[in-house]
């Protein structure tokens, strides 16, 4: 595989910024607009349930208003599915959500909720909006995944990230990569387009930048954070760099 590694940047935070003091600064339209000429490959938008950093208006302006593609999260509520509808995003990634979680803590169990969540697979993909599902490098989930008719999984690196700050080289860490590196293949296996993010950071990205079988990264916090320190066209710049490097390296491997 020798496609171009897509980078998919998450904007949520900068509305999480916006909505500690209300208002419209900063503004996350501006903010993806930025992404697009940094790099970005497409842009990513969370809308929970309980609107705590992305807004209706604001998926309605990222709708209207951006050339990149949209990728939208959401649960799997008739809320949500509505929403979409009306949108007509490029993707939109089925997510869990928790009311009371701080940040997505882990994969979809979309083996368990097949029979719930065929439904939203149906309706967004007869609306032309491709459906993925966000779940963990589990064979049982990517399974459920192709079974339900999404042709697209995102891989959750959540237990990897948090391997990676306790030890880079550790046993843990490369057990957590190599989970990655087993569900990005059975997902090719399956025919499934692999995606991955959750935690990636400059110090982490290379191991997953170099999976072969991944096409896409999404990655938000770390970026919007970054930005206070270089701006967000230079952290961005500086993702899109390590990323490419990883992936040359990983394909350099290969074929030698």
């Amino acid at each position: 595989m020798t496609q171009r590694l897509r980078l998919g940047v998450n904007i949520d935070h900068v509305a999480t910024i916006r909505n500690a003091r209300g208002g419209r600064h900063p503004d996350p339209l501006r903010s993806a607009r930025m992404a697009a000429a940094a790099g970005a490959d497409g842009i990513t938008a969370h809308l929970r349930e309980d609107r705590r950093h992305m807004t209706d208006a604001d998926i309605a302006a990222l709708s209207a208003e951006i050339e990149l593609p949209l990728n939208l999260e959401m649960a799997a509520t008739d809320e949500m599915l509505e929403i979409a509808l009306r949108h007509r995003p490029h993707a939109a990634c089925i997510v869990p959500e928790k009311r009371n979680e701080v940040t997505t803590e882990g994969g979809l169990d979309a083996y368990g909720q097949m029979n719930s969540l065929r439904r939203y697979v149906d309706e967004l993909t007869s609306a032309d909006i491709r459906v993925s599902l966000f779940v963990d490098a589990d064979e049982r989930q990517l399974e459920a995944a192709k079974l339900l008719g999404a042709p697209v999984i995102e891989l959750h690196t959540g237990a990897y990230c948090e391997a990676f700050l306790e030890g880079a080289d550790s046993a843990e860490t490369e057990a957590e990569l190599q989970r990655l590196v087993q569900g990005a293949r059975q997902a090719e296996a399956l025919g499934l387009e692999c995606h991955a993010g959750h935690g990636l950071t400059f110090d982490n990205v290379s191991p997953v930048a170099g999976i072969p079988n991944v096409v896409e990264l999404n990655i938000g916090h770390f970026l919007i954070g970054e930005a206070i320190f270089s701006g967000l066209d230079s952290a961005i710049k500086r993702m899109r760099a390590v990323m490419d490097k990883a992936r040359a390296e990983a394909l350099g491997a290969r074929s030698a």
